[in-house]
Formats: structure tokens, C-alpha cells, sequence
């Protein structure tokens, strides 16, 4: 089951670049992210989401819905003796289907209550909305440390939250 964490940021770049890092943790197969949203609030208090990532696309998926309607079309092509119009003519048929399910399909965390929540961050701040499939918890945490954030929501335990709120936390009072 995945695991929700929103944080927030009074930086507007902040949750960018902490996305930019998890990124990277990403490519080293220590953390794998189901959907993850980047919110800002500019200064006159407009909302503004960026979706790092498309659930609803796969590449893998799409392709297959154009291979399979193409060949779909050149059988029906066949039967009328026109075989590569069919082809071309399926292929656009199954594209233009496969686009439509998957812009009335949602999938990941709830644009609603992304909105809902990113309007009661401060304005010049951001917010980032991330939803873990997996993760190895030391090392995220250890990428983590010093940066400067707040957990504002979350679906981790209560001890896994401390965890992420400590991490969070400014340090660098400390060491001075």
C-alpha cells in the first residue's frame, strides 16, 4: 500500500528542489514514487500544481494500444482491399481512444485535495505531495537531513513521521 507525505516549504523553490533529489534517489532504486506533485503559492496567492508525475500515461501502454488497433485496422482492411489505410486509420482510432481513457482516468493523489490543501500554504511557499510505493527509510532520511520543511500531512505511523519531522528539521542551529 503506498504512503502519503505532503511537506511543506516557506521557500516557493524548495519542494522543486527536493523533488530533484528524491529524482535522484529514484534512479539509485531507493525510493519508487506512485505520483508526485509539486504546489506553489505565488504572492498573490494563486495555487499553481505541477505534476512531476503522469500516472495515467505509460509509454509501454500506449504503444500497445496504437500496435494493436494499427494491426486491428489492416484486418479490416484486408477484408475491404485496402489494407494500409486500415492500417493508418486504426492506428489513429486507437491513439485518439487510448488518450481519451486515460485523460478520464485519475490515478495517484486526489487533484481536489491537492488544490483544498495547497490553498492554506502561506503565499510565497510551496508544498510537495508525494506518494511512496516503497522506500528504504535510512537513506531517504539521511538525503533528507537539513532540509528545511514541515510535514503537514501524512499516512506514515506516527514513529515514521517523528522520523521524517526530524530529518526536516533545521540543523544548522545546532551545529553553529
Amino acid at each position: 500500500m503506498s504512503e502519503l507525505v505532503v511537506v511543506g516549504f516557506k521557500d516557493a523553490e524548495e519542494a522543486d528542489h527536493v523533488l530533484f533529489r528524491l529524482a535522484k534517489l529514484k534512479k539509485e532504486h531507493l525510493i519508487d514514487l506512485e505520483d508526485a506533485v509539486v504546489v506553489i503559492r505565488d504572492e498573490v496567492g494563486k495555487v499553481h500544481l505541477k505534476q512531476s508525475i503522469n500516472p495515467t500515461t505509460s509509454e509501454t501502454a500506449s504503444s500497445f494500444v496504437f500496435i494493436s488497433g494499427s494491426l486491428w485496422g489492416a484486418l479490416v482492411g484486408l477484408l475491404f482491399l485496402h489494407p494500409v489505410a486500415g492500417f493508418v486509420l486504426g492506428g489513429a482510432i486507437a491513439a485518439g481512444a487510448g488518450a481519451l481513457s486515460g485523460s478520464l482516468t485519475d490515478y495517484g493523489i486526489d487533484d481536489d485535495f491537492i488544490k483544498a490543501l495547497g490553498e492554506t500554504i502561506p503565499v510565497n511557499s510551496s508544498a510537495l505531495f508525494i506518494l511512496v510505493r516503497k522506500a528504504q527509510p535510512e537513506k531517504v532520511l539521511a538525503e533528507l537531513s537539513g532540509v528545511k520543511g514541515k510535514v503537514l500531512r501524512t499516512s506514515l505511523s506516527r514513529e515514521q513521521e517523528k522520523k521524517l519531522q526530524e530529518a526536516l528539521a533545521d540543523t544548522t542551529a545546532t551545529t553553529a
